[in-house]
């Protein structure tokens, strides 16, 4: 008869249970795997695979036991890194959208808000047509398979043992405050420095010829200078996206 131990017991499940933890708070805060589309038992199945298939590269990983007084602190850590590497694609995706915000704005489109499920807001159609883009790009440039990397190597610059709040004193998440903006605002500043001309010069019909009804045509002008600004940019959007995820892998492999 087959018998097997505790001590059997908790070494066979310790290895897995940890690297299943971080990639199901992975899934629970990035976007794509979040999405409500997705569901909760394919998620569990998916991040049991992944633990399961990881095993090999995880070789050298401290062995903490789910029996130990530190299996608390533990099953927090892997959360909390999980937690932030989903929120870091999700400042990805947030970039992009802040972009189409602003190009929005200027277009005229501000007025025209839905809501967004995803973040329970309200977000202009050009800001969620970009993050549909987001969304688009984000599956066909694999980064799917970028943000499993990110979480394969989190384990060699934020193994078990390590506290939570000295691994996000490394992670330095809030700099990633200053990539957001200035990505948004670099994927937003060639159709921002188009309608601005193009105000201007609405702006000096308006003064050479008064009489003309500035808004009844200015609003046609503006939304069609920024549809063609759109669709001549579209084609660069993947570079400044495939920059700030490399940025993501980067801290999270200690790089």
């Amino acid at each position: 008869m087959i018998s097997v131990t505790e001590a059997q017991l908790v070494a066979w499940i310790s290895p897995i249970l940890w690297p299943f933890l971080r990639v199901l708070a992975v899934f629970t805060a990035a976007p794509i795997f979040s999405s409500k589309a997705f569901p909760l038992r394919a998620r569990i199945a998916l991040a049991f695979f992944i633990a399961f298939a990881a095993q090999p590269s995880l070789q050298g990983q401290p062995l903490v036991s789910i029996a130990a007084p530190e299996a608390l602190g533990t099953v927090i850590q892997q959360v909390g890194i999980g937690l932030a590497i989903g929120f870091t694609v999700r400042l990805v995706f947030a970039a992009v959208e802040l972009a189409g915000e602003v190009v929005g704005f200027q277009m005229g489109l501000g007025f025209a808000s839905f809501f967004n499920p995803a973040l329970n807001t309200q977000s202009s159609a050009v800001g969620r047509f970009f993050g549909q883009l987001a969304a688009f790009l984000f599956v066909v440039m694999n980064g799917h398979l970028l943000v499993m990397m990110a979480v394969i190597k989190s384990f060699d610059a934020f193994p078990l043992d390590q506290n939570f709040l000295e691994a996000l004193k490394k992670m330095k998440l809030y700099e990633l405050g200053t990539d957001l903006f200035a990505s948004a605002l670099w994927i937003a500043l060639p159709m921002v420095g188009m309608l601005m001309f193009v105000n201007l010069a609405l702006g000096i019909v308006s003064r050479v010829a008064p009489q003309m009804n500035i808004y009844a045509i200015g609003f046609p002008i503006t939304l069609t200078v920024g549809l063609i600004g759109i669709a001549a940019t579209l084609p660069m959007l993947d570079q400044p996206m495939l920059a700030l995820m490399e940025r993501v892998i980067d801290i999270f492999a200690g790089t």
